[in-house]
């Protein structure tokens, strides 16, 4: 009689970091999915929805300005639940960022147009949209770290893949937005003007209750609660900004990845749909390049923890810079396929190579004590200067000029420029002990060193 192979039962802490990574994949999906619906619908028809008193150029602008404004409110989010999230838990934090911004885009979704009533239709929206930024604020931080601290104990050689989980959610909550938006703008565009677009907005109740529903089972992070017992005497900010030599360096590695994906997403979804193409070719290109970066981004996570964060993501923003040229120029050929073929570079390949490693390098480059807050705000920084404002700029800067893509050329060069400077400065954090309480620290421990 053969007898069966013996498997082994994977352990108590192994099972919860594969729970803690579900969490953070299903729970950042969802996050995402809400913020880049706006995006998408902005670009498509929130000009003429809230703002039609606007010329067609400006009213654009105007969407896009709200659009900028959740970036602007992203940072506060980062300190107010980077501060409770190092003081009292990170689960909890969790679980509110994710109730606040499904609530958020829930009510976009019944939110009343300019016609209806008047002036407060925009001023509403802002509203909600900044509601929106405050809570994918403090987002990223406690899923990201939930991850990377659960990791340390079992699987301290393996960050980067397993933090490439949390980081999956940026584009797997674009193919989920791309592809509700290119279902509904299937339909007349009167009865998609009228009711359509709200459609993907309401539906992110239901992704609320899933999130909220696989969170709920994830146990605190193993680190925080050994730290807990000993809080800092000032405020976790206090002490992240007395030296911002670290914040300024997240920030700075982030740029280029976040310029990348709001061009090459959002922003392009308007300009492609000017310069000739259908909603449903230019949504389809977003979705395709969406599922390539599906692929690369764990990839090149996974990579990171073999031969460091540093060479990875200066990889990704010097191939982002020498793309930015040829990839407008397959946009503006007319051609849908060369429109897919330059998303897929541009944002698949390039983009998801700076952004894999992130997750890793930036929590790396914190103690426990005030991790959830120096991570979150420079990772919001990143966001706010790099994704913010460029959408915002290359709308302006294209109505200045009279159109052609140079600008939105140079914004990317610009971007992945100021990566690539950061990254080459920075120190590597692949060995960096997370173990310390200290309040922040770029200094790794030496290759080789036990831990």
């Amino acid at each position: 009689m053969q007898s069966s192979p013996s498997t082994a039962q994977p352990s108590p802490d192994t099972r919860q970091l594969r729970r803690v990574a579900l969490s953070g994949l299903l729970g950042t999906a969802v996050e995402f999915y809400d913020f880049l619906v706006y995006g998408t619908v902005a670009a498509l028809v929130f000009g003429d929805l809230f703002f039609p008193k606007a010329d067609p150029a400006v009213g654009t602008i105007a969407a896009f300005g709200t659009f900028a404004a959740g970036y602007v409110a992203r940072p506060l989010g980062g300190i107010v639940f980077g501060h409770f999230g190092d003081r009292i838990g990170r689960k909890s934090m969790m679980l509110l960022t994710m109730a606040l911004m499904g609530c958020g885009s829930f009510l976009i979704g019944v939110l009343p147009t300019y016609d209806a009533i008047g002036v407060w239709a925009p001023v509403l929206l802002v509203a909600l949209r900044v509601v929106q930024g405050i809570a994918i604020g403090g987002e990223w931080g406690g899923a990201t770290l939930m991850v990377v601290e659960h990791a340390e104990r079992t699987q301290s050689g393996r960050r980067g893949m397993w933090t490439s989980f949390t980081m999956l959610g940026a584009p797997l909550g674009s193919v989920l937005s791309a592809g509700m938006v290119t279902l509904v703008s299937t339909l007349p565009d009167d009865q998609f003007r009228a009711w359509g677009w709200r459609v993907p907005f309401l539906l992110s109740i239901v992704l609320l209750a899933v999130g909220l529903f696989v969170r709920l089972k994830v146990a605190e992070s193993p680190l925080f609660a050994q730290v807990k017992r000993e809080p800092l005497e000032k405020p976790p900010v206090v002490e992240v900004l007395r030296r911002p030599k670290p914040v300024l360096m997240a920030c700075g590695v982030g740029i280029g990845a976040f310029t990348a994906q709001s061009l090459l997403t959002g922003f392009m979804i308007s300009y492609a749909v000017d310069h000739g193409y259908s909603r449903s070719q230019v949504l389809t290109a977003v979705t395709v390049a969406s599922c390539v970066a599906l692929l690369v981004l764990p990839a090149a996570s996974a990579l990171s923890d073999r031969v460091g964060r540093r060479p990875v993501v200066l990889t990704g923003a010097v191939a982002s810079a020498a793309l930015a040229f040829p990839v407008l120029a397959l946009v503006d050929s007319g051609s849908p396929g060369l429109l897919i073929l330059a998303l897929a570079l541009g944002h698949g390949v390039a983009q998801s190579t700076m952004y894999g490693p992130l997750g890793a390098l930036l929590t790396e480059m914190f103690g426990t004590r005030v991790r959830y807050t120096g991570a979150s705000l420079g990772y919001q920084a990143a966001t706010l200067v790099g994704a913010g404002f460029s959408p915002l700029i290359a709308s302006s800067l294209l109505a200045s000029y009279g159109g052609g893509s140079t600008p939105v050329s140079l914004l990317l060069c610009g971007g992945a420029a100021v990566t690539a400077l950061t990254v080459w400065r920075l120190r590597e954090t692949r060995t960096n002990a997370l173990e310390h309480a200290e309040p922040h620290s770029v200094t790794p421990t030496p290759e080789g060193t036990p831990r």
